[in-house]
């Protein structure tokens, strides 16, 4: 049989010639195809459930949160098992899922169930999946920073809330946007807020409770609709924009009316810009700034994902106050690039190596070139076989 297969070749070579130029042709064009990665992801089909509890003990969040949460999962098709996390204010649960589930179609499944034990969950408590990634996800990482002598345009220098803010509504929305990426993570800064800090003893001279201030901020923060009206064939909508959008808004909100005076938010309480609290802080070099993490999508390619992540960060570095800047802390093409370039300096020196060794053998330096000529048309069959 191999005999007539060598003859087959010799009386046939230029057509085993043309055979072998095709399918290594076919072996470059599908190596751009391929989804190189620097490390294997092997994390399995899982879904997590992240549920936000302020105040809520790590006791109380297994026992309100978690456990029904958990419960509500069992019997969905395909489910391989569950495990969950209960901290303060913190309740997760992980759902795995067998090897070769479609993770949308899990996702659906698990929306179900949440949408079943809504009812059975304490008020206010909204469970929340997480982003459509992996462990491995973490493709780009990057610092919001201003130079020392950076200013606003009210002449006073960039703050760690001023950073968090602009990652926040500049940055992160642009790189959300890019493809591949499925969530943008950030950690640093503070949140900025509007404070109102009632004070019991003026709240007590107008006989007034915390829960006064509470429905009066929320009744006054809100647009009210009110139809519209008709005239000569055209409509005019009317309505009541009463949503805040400063200070003096809140402090000008109405709480109740004592003898025929409105009583006043400013007059029962402080009201000021202040700070979400937080859990951690991000520093560089010593000094605070704002981190942020993209994460990609699940079966994208890393190496191109991060690609654009990186092209993207260059255009949003141009739409950036004057002295604040995005810079590049990691990225996965970085890794990936590297590893591809030891791999093929590895298979340079091997083929040389065989070279060699086969003319020291064979005394012959065209049948040693024929026999290592293997060496890349087989890595290039079987690049088209794994894609």
């Amino acid at each position: 049989m191999l005999s007539k297969l060598i003859q087959f070749s010799i009386r046939h070579r230029w057509l085993v010639l043309l055979a072998t130029l095709a399918l290594g042709a076919l072996g470059a064009f599908n190596f751009n195809r391929l989804p190189i990665d620097a490390v294997p992801d092997i994390t399995n089909v899982q879904v997590q459930i992240n549920t936000s509890a302020p105040g809520y003990s790590p006791f109380e969040a297994e026992q309100r949160i978690t456990y029904p949460v958990e419960t509500a999962m069992a019997g969905i098709p395909n489910l391989e098992n569950t495990r969950s996390i209960s901290r303060y204010a913190l309740s997760q649960v992980t759902v795995n899922f067998d090897e070769g589930t479609d993770i949308y179609w899990a996702r659906q499944q698990i929306a179900e169930r949440l949408s079943e034990i809504k009812d059975q969950l304490p008020s206010g408590v909204e469970p929340v999946m997480g982003p459509i990634s992996t462990g491995l996800g973490e493709i780009y990482m990057y610092s919001v920073e201003a130079e020392k002598d950076a200013k606003k345009q009210d002449g006073t220098p960039y703050t760690p809330t001023d950073l968090r803010t602009i990652h926040d509504w500049t940055v992160k929305s642009q790189l959300r946007n890019v493809e591949g990426v499925s969530e943008v993570n950030v950690i640093g800064g503070f949140v900025k807020q509007f404070h109102v800090q009632p004070e019991p003893a003026k709240l007590a001279a107008y006989a007034l409770s915390l829960e006064d201030v509470v429905g009066a901020l929320s009744r006054n923060n809100q647009n009210t609709g009110a139809g519209f009206i008709e005239r000569n064939g055209e409509q005019y909508i009317v309505r009541s924009p009463g949503q805040v959008g400063s200070l003096e808004d809140i402090a000008g909100i109405v709480v109740a009316s004592r003898d025929g005076i409105p009583v006043r938010i400013r007059d029962v309480a402080e009201v000021s810009l202040g700070e979400e609290l937080r859990s951690g802080a991000a520093t560089l070099h010593g000094e605070e700034v704002v981190i942020g993490t993209a994460m990609m999508l699940i079966g994208e390619n890393s190496r191109t994902v991060s690609k654009r992540v990186h092209e993207k960060v260059g255009i949003i570095n141009q739409s950036l106050p004057e002295g604040v800047h995005l810079n590049t802390l990691y990225n996965r093409t970085t890794l990936v690039d590297a590893t591809i370039e030891t791999i093929q300096k590895n298979l340079l020196e091997g083929a040389v190596l065989v070279i060699v060794i086969l003319f020291l053998l064979l005394g012959n330096i065209r049948a040693a070139l024929i026999a290592a000529a293997i060496i890349p048309l087989s890595m290039l069959f079987t690049i088209t076989g794994m894609v």
